[in-house]
């Protein structure tokens, strides 16, 4: 959906109290034709001031400004007018687990800017940028009634699969951090299988991630490491800038391996490299669950799941907050269940019929 008001344009604030930064963002925004820059602020109170006065679809904000800092300014929006905000935030761990933070507090998405301003890669985040915009506009513009009612698994509630996996691969981009914060934490330390997790992320921040995620949950969460075995009651987030593939050991557990290649994927790490790997070493036994992300990536890999009749789960439209990914999936014909976010959890403790020890 596009929004079609203001002749069809999307308006955006952009907050920085660097003036390259500002001018930098301002010029990749507007080299796409249907996105405008409708103002600019320096400080949080400024930010403020002109969402009253402006009204933007979208903000861009810094972390780190004057006067009401990133957080702050980002509280105070949510509270008083909330509208999609991505984050602007340097690749340092201080930087992520403070964009994490932001996530959590509401924040639609982010992206990432060099520390030296000298070596900012205008062209390599430009892309990235204006697709989340577009995202996050687009869906600030959705009416709650369009929205896509959400759908019980159709025996009532009481999924249960032909066969009990060993194995779940999760894939997610766009919203993921939040979506994600929301159903770990409802799993039980004693699960009976093993948790692969993609999630989209720069280099720096799926450490700080796993960590987090750790400190929420019951089960254990911890960054991937090659030669982690993928066992029963462990979550392994793969990390930044590297693919990560499972192979067999036995009937129960995996083995982690870690690599670059294949090199020419547009995600590193790549759901669909995850979940084929999942496929073709645990077949029947795998269970594959796509979430809220933009583009198609976790497409071939739920594919893959479901040609070796394995379980496939997708999340519905209404709960996503980008239903890119799972659409693709629900397009493709591979998804056996289709639910909503919160009842994800529900949906691995029936597959894995899950009893809760006395």
């Amino acid at each position: 959906m596009t929004l079609d008001i203001r002749g069809g344009l999307i308006h955006v604030l952009v907050a920085d109290d660097s003036a390259f930064m500002r001018t930098a963002l301002t010029r990749m925004i507007e080299s796409d034709p249907g996105v405008r820059v409708v103002g600019t602020a320096q400080n949080g109170l400024e930010v403020l001031e002109k969402i009253s006065a402006l009204d933007p679809d979208v903000i861009t904000l810094d972390i780190e400004m004057p006067r009401l800092n990133g957080l702050d300014t980002l509280r105070r929006i949510m509270a008083d007018s909330p509208r999609p905000v991505i984050m602007v935030s340097s690749l340092t761990q201080e930087g992520a687990n403070t964009t994490l933070e932001a996530l959590a507090l509401g924040a639609f998405d982010y992206v990432p800017k060099q520390l030296s301003y000298v070596s900012l890669d205008i062209v390599k985040i430009r892309e990235d940028l204006i697709a989340k915009i577009k995202a996050a506009a687009d869906q600030r513009c959705r009416r709650p009634d369009s929205r896509v009612v959400v759908r019980a698994p159709s025996n009532g509630g009481q999924t249960l699969y032909p066969v009990t996996p060993s194995i779940i691969a999760i894939g997610t981009s766009t919203g993921g951090p939040r979506a994600l914060q929301l159903i770990l934490p409802m799993l039980p330390a004693d699960l009976p299988a093993g948790v692969v997790i993609v999630q989209h992320m720069p280099p720096g921040f799926t450490g700080p991630f796993a960590n987090r995620l750790n400190g929420l949950c019951k089960i254990s969460v911890r960054e991937a490491k090659k030669g982690d075995l993928v066992e029963r009651g462990v979550v392994l987030i793969a990390p930044a800038g590297q693919h990560l593939t499972v192979a067999r050991r036995s009937s129960s557990q995996g083995l982690v391996q870690l690599s670059s290649q294949p090199d020419s994927t547009l995600h590193m790490p790549s759901v669909d490299v995850m979940m084929t790997s999942v496929a073709e070493s645990f077949g029947s036994q795998a269970m594959g669950i796509i979430m809220t992300g933009m583009g198609s990536d976790g497409c071939d890999g739920m594919k893959a799941i479901a040609s070796k009749s394995g379980v496939t789960v997708g999340q519905d439209e209404a709960s996503c907050t980008v239903y890119g990914m799972p659409k693709s999936c629900a397009e493709s014909g591979s998804l056996q269940t289709v639910v909503s976010l919160q009842e994800i959890p529900n949906q691995i403790l029936r597959a894995v019929r899950y009893r809760k020890r006395a």
